[in-house]
């Protein structure tokens, strides 16, 4: 029943939570929506801090603090992944090495298109707050077969970037994902659109989580696994835009 093609929300999650015992007071949506938010402010505080190190020309400093904030987090999102019991701590140390990957980044950007942080930050909310309000209606419905259909898209949308990492040693690249041509604009899209619908998966996940009485560290882990989504969600925005305006 709790099945999520985001990787920090998988199916057995809550199942392993009841069987950790840890705390009496249990899960709930207005808690996971608050630690949410704060999780949200780290990124945004430790971006910062990275993009005036940009915007000030320390260019030394900024490249190893993305390159280490990114094998970082994804170390410390892996490590949450299989301690869900550390997230209330682990967490926070996740929202602050994205951070510091996302203000280069987004700095650099930024340098190369003016304005495209804006335009990709209030796309990635507007997309957040309208999926929120159509899945609290009930417009989409979260089956088991819609469940199926984005898991397959997500991991399939994984192994393609990880083709082409492992593609980037050996002078291998596809072009389809890096292309500001039709097919690129096109790939980029359909990536953003998986990204949006894992937002419902996620939405959907916390809720029955909360309907089941989940621990109250779960909270932090829902939250862990919203920010997941969100910054996939960004990145695949900017790079969107950047795609469109090198045309």
């Amino acid at each position: 029943m709790y099945r999520s093609s985001n990787p920090a929300l998988s199916n057995e999650v809550f199942t392993q939570a009841h069987n950790t015992g840890v705390g009496s007071e249990t899960m709930t949506i207005n808690g996971t929506v608050n630690k949410t938010g704060l999780l949200g402010l780290i990124v945004f505080g430790a971006a910062l801090f990275t993009w005036y190190q940009f915007e000030n020309g320390n260019l030394a400093m900024v490249t190893p603090v993305m390159i280490g904030g990114a094998i970082l987090g994804a170390i410390s999102g892996f490590v949450l992944v299989f301690n869900k019991t550390w997230a209330s701590w682990l967490a926070p140390v996740y929202c602050v090495f994205q951070g510091l990957f996302l203000g280069g980044i987004s700095a650099f950007m930024e340098s190369t298109y003016p304005g495209i942080v804006v335009q990709a930050i209030l796309l990635t909310f507007t997309i957040l707050f309208s999926l929120l309000l159509i899945y609290r209606t009930g417009v989409i419905k979260v089956t088991e077969n819609f469940r199926l259909m984005v898991g397959a898209a997500t991991m399939g949308i994984a192994l393609l970037y990880l083709i082409s990492f492992i593609g980037s040693f050996f002078n291998f690249n596809i072009p389809m994902i890096h292309s500001n041509g039709t097919w690129g604009i096109v790939f980029s899209l359909v990536v953003i659109a998986v990204a949006a619908l894992n937002l419902v998966m996620d939405f959907d996940f916390i809720e029955r989580g909360a309907e089941a009485g989940a621990p109250k560290y779960m909270e932090w882990y829902g939250a862990f696994g919203l920010m997941v989504t969100l910054i996939w969600l960004y990145l695949e925005i900017l790079r969107l835009l950047s795609k469109l305006r090198s045309r």
